[in-house]
């Protein structure tokens, strides 16, 4: 069970000594003027190829395909089947968390025979219409995997596993209860991630739908299983002209921490939110999706990788319901 939330400014201020004006947050808050690539000096990613053939998967139950996660085993396991494994999902009922793996962050990928690896029944556990949304961290201090999932929309699951393929269930880390005022708890992605004045050495940021607008909300802690989680919000969509934002992920570059995620135009956006998670200065557009296929338009769910020195970007691309995963090679 995760502890009480509290207030991330409050903690930070006890913790930091750092004093927080009503003038600063109001600066801090204010859109920047939208970069047309490349905010802060990331580089511009260009649409690669498509790492699994949708079509030809055995397990494709709803005709779509969400949040890639995508990780070395190379330097972390012996046997596994590949250099890289990848995580997707169905989002729809019965959802299921699936498993693909490959040589290369390039492609292509091998579907796992066994599909899904997680499904939406897990006997003694829970029985929930759909899971979906996997996230997996290596945690170096067990040697193992952590694998985040929700199910329903409401709820963020974990299992661990020795070698990335079998898991086993641990529990519930996140729902709603635990962050006052929301009603959504998911697309949750946990980073290797200090802030030593909180004792915490993972950082988890998700989306969550408070009054009815989806923002990015975040929580810390020591051991990734036990969270704390702030009330309120860490990004929201104001600050880039927009109505929802989802799918989140860490990115820390020039000595200070970003989060990037989807905006409701379709387009992924950039925040600085700083190692301590106490600022939130928008950055404008972090990438543009295609106007024609795979993207149609919408581009989501951005997961990062380095293969051989060459910087990659899978994500959800293409309309809810029929979208797939694409991968983006860095240009610049």
């Amino acid at each position: 069970m995760s502890e009480p939330v509290l207030d991330r400014r409050t903690v930070l201020r006890a913790a930091l000594g750092t004093t927080f004006t009503a003038a600063g947050l109001t600066a801090l808050s204010a859109p920047a003027t939208a970069l047309a690539a490349g905010p802060a000096g990331f580089p511009s990613y260009a649409y690669l190829g498509r790492p699994l053939n949708s079509a030809a998967l055995r397990y494709n139950p709803t005709g779509e395909l969400i949040f890639p996660c995508v990780r070395g085993t190379y330097d972390r396991m012996s046997g596994a089947r590949a250099r890289y494994y990848l995580y997707y999902a169905p989002h729809d009922r019965p959802g299921g968390i699936c498993l693909a793996y490959g040589d290369s962050l390039a492609g292509p990928f091998t579907e796992y025979p066994a599909n899904p690896i997680i499904g939406s029944t897990w006997a003694g556990h829970y029985k929930v219409s759909h899971v979906s949304s996997p996230h997996v961290l290596w945690h170096t201090a067990g040697r193992s995997w952590y694998m985040y999932f929700h199910g329903e929309n409401s709820t963020t699951r974990l299992a661990t596993s020795a070698d990335g393929i079998t898991f086993t269930y641990h529990g519930v880390v996140l729902d709603t209860s635990m962050v006052p005022g929301i009603s959504e708890a998911s697309y949750a992605r946990v980073f290797d991630h200090s802030i030593a004045a909180l004792g915490s050495r993972y950082a988890m940021v998700f989306m969550g739908n408070q009054g009815g607008t989806r923002k990015i909300f975040w929580g810390w802690s020591a051991d990734a299983r036990t969270w704390r989680f702030d009330p309120q919000p860490l990004v929201s969509p104001a600050g880039d002209g927009l109505t929802d934002l989802s799918g989140p992920h860490l990115l820390r570059r020039n000595n200070t921490t970003y989060v990037v995620y989807h905006g409701s135009s379709g387009k992924m956006y950039l925040t600085e939110v700083g190692d301590s998670f106490d600022r939130e200065v928008h950055l404008g557009v972090f990438h543009t999706p295609l106007t024609g296929a795979p993207d149609s338009a919408r581009s989501a769910a951005p997961a990062f990788g380095t293969d051989r020195g060459v910087a990659y970007m899978f994500y959800e691309a293409g309309q809810r319901g029929s979208s797939v995963i694409a991968v983006a090679r860095a240009t610049s």
